[in-house]
């Protein structure tokens, strides 16, 4: 996803006449508009250029579409449609799966970055979710000098997030300005329905005070309800350190292909949790596991859904001002303090419950499915039912259905809830043992 933003990252900055153009078709004359525009770029970016400008004194930014970008975008995803297959047949089937999910992702996302009427509203949208948030800055839209390809904004400068010689000067704790950047973007992810999908250094900056401003609404992403649910599961079985329910929130994310090996996976998972919670796996520890996957036929089955390649975008970009940084950092931490501080964690247990519940509901329904096949082999064998009054056998059949029936499904939700496993498993020993005492009667 990276790379496929980076498509004409490097095109050099277009003759300002060209840009002035689209700036008065859209607008009208620049003098009428603005009372002074530098006409050197503050900034390019793959698709628009940027520019420094006043209006009645005030500084602001214009943001201006490339010439004939529309084109250059159209003539790249058609060579990417055209070469991409090829390449994937030479690839993990996993892997091909992930790279057709980001390149339809891509796609889809490009050609709204090129509205910036959209990315206006979507700036509004995060702005008005963040403004109770301390320190982060977003400019207002300065929407009677806006259109479809022109957006001014508010002038907000600042220390870019990876110049580590500028913040040292400034005095200000690079260690608490990773952790704020992580924080800000989760809280996006986990909380609202709408996240900021391009963190790269270039749209973040940090002021004199610790504060982060973030740029670029052009990329962002969203998730329904339901999967943001799902997300906060996975999250808080890391926190927890679960991997059984990491597994499980994993599959229902759709990030696990059909017939994996769990055993594996929660192995692997489990080394990955010990790791963010600050313990490095051991050596033999790692070759054990990979021991088990080659003699098991298993491969470590991730894919990326289409609905999931912004988020990851989103989050290995982040990772990458953290190394950029080197400080003393723990993801796991930031995910806790989110958790709490957005009261979420009472949200994923109650989704846990149903889920819990849910896979309770199909055993019990799976076992009561063999009654039919139970009750002709007791017909077969006449002698049992001779040996006791039909009464009795009636109740006895009955309840040993029931037994079993919440006995499997206690099993089963044992994976993943021990305690309401547990009190199941006793629920069918008690269930089991009224039936005896009612045939006996």
């Amino acid at each position: 996803m990276e790379e496929l933003a980076k498509l004409q990252d490097d095109v050099p900055a277009a003759p300002f006449e060209q840009v002035k153009s689209i700036i008065e078709k859209d607008l009208g004359p620049i003098e009428e508009n603005f009372d002074y525009v530098n006409t050197n770029v503050l900034s390019g970016a793959s698709l628009g250029q940027v520019y420094l400008a006043k209006i009645k004194e005030k500084d602001v930014i214009i943001k201006v579409q490339r010439p004939n970008i529309d084109k250059i975008v159209d003539e790249d995803i058609k060579i990417l449609k055209k070469f991409l297959p090829i390449a994937m047949k030479f690839v993990d089937p996993n892997l091909r799966y992930s790279a057709e999910a980001m390149l339809s992702q891509f796609i889809e996302t490009i050609h709204e970055e090129m509205d910036y009427r959209i990315e206006s509203q979507n700036l509004k949208t995060i702005r008005r979710n963040m403004r109770n948030y301390p320190k982060v800055m977003i400019p207002s839209v300065i929407d009677d000098h806006s259109s479809e390809h022109v957006l001014t904004m508010e002038y907000m400068p600042g220390i870019k997030i990876t110049n580590v010689q500028a913040l040292d000067e400034a005095g200000i704790d690079r260690e608490q300005i990773v952790i704020k950047a992580h924080k800000v973007f989760f809280t996006m992810l986990l909380h609202h329905e709408i996240f900021h999908a391009d963190p790269h250094p270039g749209n973040i900056s940090v002021t004199n005070d610790g504060s982060l401003i973030l740029y670029d609404f052009g990329m962002v992403g969203r998730l329904d309800n339901e999967t943001r649910l799902k997300l906060i599961r996975l999250y808080l079985s890391l926190v927890e350190k679960d991997p059984p329910r990491t597994v499980n929130a994993m599959n229902e994310l759709g990030m696990l292909v059909p017939g994996y090996n769990a055993g594996v996976i929660e192995k692997g998972i489990e080394m990955s949790i010990h790791a963010m919670h600050g313990k490095k796996p051991d050596t033999m520890e790692v070759r054990a596991l990979m021991d088990l996957a080659n003699k098991t036929m298993s491969k470590f089955p991730f894919k990326l859904p289409k609905h999931l390649a912004l988020y990851m975008r989103m989050a290995s970009i982040l990772e990458g001002i953290y190394l950029t940084h080197k400080v003393k950092f723990r993801f796991i931490n930031v995910l806790r303090n989110i958790l709490e501080e957005e009261h979420l964690i009472k949200d994923a247990y109650i989704e846990e419950l149903k889920y819990s519940i849910n896979r309770f509901a199909k055993s019990i329904d799976a076992t009561i499915s063999i009654a039919p096949e139970l009750k002709r082999y007791l017909d077969e064998n006449r002698s049992f039912q001779n040996m006791m009054p039909k009464h009795s056998a009636s109740i006895l059949l009955s309840g040993s259905i029931l037994s079993s029936a919440v006995f499997v499904g206690s099993a089963v939700l044992y994976t993943t809830n021990d305690l309401a496993g547990q009190v199941g498993m006793i629920g069918s020993i008690i269930i089991m043992a009224i039936s005896v005492f009612l045939r006996n009667r």
